[in-house]
């Protein structure tokens, strides 16, 4: 095998992209400091059991796992950062109030998450911890949608709402076997009634009714009218259904709301309302978020928690490409005069590109529209 390919799903990333890339991490990041969070850099590796504590099988599954060379214990390439955070918020930060706290950085995956995915995502999230009021749902929300905003996605955007809440409840009474309950959730997602029906033969009436029900439950605000009258009685899938009602009441930056009950893709420790951003040219939700105020109770800190968090990389897959950056051309020379220009220029912002002797035409993702000229003994810059 020659030298320079790469494995499956794994990509370099070229100039124009990765300015693209960085330059919408650092949008980003300024657009949750705006909201007052704080950033955060958990480490790339872990020890097994600290990285994969409460998270259920999908994130085992997706972590690359491998041996300390030091100490001889199991460590994994983290997955998700969600879990990390939780740790930080619980042990390092400990903190009586909330606590709003964001991150970038890679994640690694064992398989992609979906056709033609990276395996190596560049994660931004943004998490508040500490209050169980819908009011940070919905700060939350806002967040997303003004990342979205400041990166470029200005139109048809859909926010596409579902609670855990609601499948825990139907499964209640019915099972906790993990293998049953795991077939439920892949049956749910992919809205097969059929395989459904093959698993709950045996649950009782009113959960089997309701998972049913489920696979129906999507679309815009009736479908919550509708889920009333088919789960309505069901202990604790009212109170799910008033929250929802409660955050489509929000006007949410001209973003559509919809309702999907039977979504429940995503990792397992999600235990209240979730959310799904789709806009347009992605292949799936862009954005995925929720509530998870049991992530934190492995690490000894149960605190109510809610966050969202997106791949940079597909991000910029769909928005257009940005034209190159304006440069300003220079001449290679050793001249005290010209260093001083060039230096000023420099700590002005300005990108001054020197070229060197016999390379004129070489520059590829700087547009030099402007160039340093000498006239009279003095450096100035004159458009090209």
């Amino acid at each position: 095998m020659s030298a320079w390919v790469l494995p499956d799903h794994i990509a370099d990333v070229l100039p124009s992209e990765a300015r693209h890339i960085e330059e919408l991490r650092r949008q980003l990041l300024d657009t949750a400091r705006s909201y007052g969070y704080e950033l955060v850099m958990p480490p790339l590796l872990e020890h097994l059991e600290s990285l994969l504590s409460g998270t259920g099988e999908a994130l085992d599954l997706q972590t690359f796992k491998l041996v300390d060379q030091l100490s001889g214990r199991s460590m994994g390439l983290r997955a998700d950062t969600t879990p990390q955070v939780a740790r930080i918020d619980a042990h390092l930060l400990n903190r009586r109030g909330v606590a709003r706290l964001c991150y970038c950085g890679p994640v690694l995956h064992t398989r992609p998450d979906r056709p033609h995915a990276t395996r190596e995502p560049l994660q931004f999230g943004a998490e508040i911890y500490g209050h169980a009021g819908i009011e940070a749902d919905i700060e939350s929300l806002r967040l997303a949608l003004d990342c979205l905003q400041a990166a470029g996605v200005r139109d048809g955007a859909v926010v596409d709402l579902a609670d855990a809440r609601i499948v825990r409840a139907l499964l209640a009474d019915a099972t906790q076997d993990a293998a049953v309950v795991a077939r439920v959730h892949a049956a749910l997602a992919a809205k097969d009634a059929s395989e459904l029906r093959a698993i709950t033969q045996d649950f009782p009436a009113a959960s089997r009714e309701g998972l049913l029900a489920l696979v129906q439950l999507f679309g815009d605000a009736k479908v919550l009218d509708e889920a009333q009258q088919a789960l309505g009685k069901v202990p604790g899938v009212e109170h799910a259904l008033d929250e929802l009602r409660l955050l489509a009441k929000y006007q949410l930056d001209g973003a559509r709301i919809s309702f999907d009950l039977a979504d429940l893709r995503g990792y397992a420790y999600y235990s209240g309302m979730r959310f799904g951003i789709y806009v347009p040219g992605a292949a799936d939700a862009l954005v995925r978020g929720g509530r998870y105020d049991e992530v934190g109770a492995v690490f000894g800190r149960n605190r109510p928690a809610v966050g969202f968090s997106l791949d940079v990389r597909e991000l910029v897959g769909v928005l257009p490409a940005r034209p190159l950056r304006a440069a300003i051309r220079a001449p290679w020379r050793d001249a005290a005069g010209l260093r001083a220009a060039i230096a000023a220029l420099r700590a002005q912002g300005e990108t001054v590109v020197c070229v060197l002797p016999g390379h004129d035409s070489e520059i590829d993702e700087f547009h030099c529209d402007r160039e340093l000229t000498e006239q009279g003994g003095q450096w100035n810059v004159l458009p090209i």
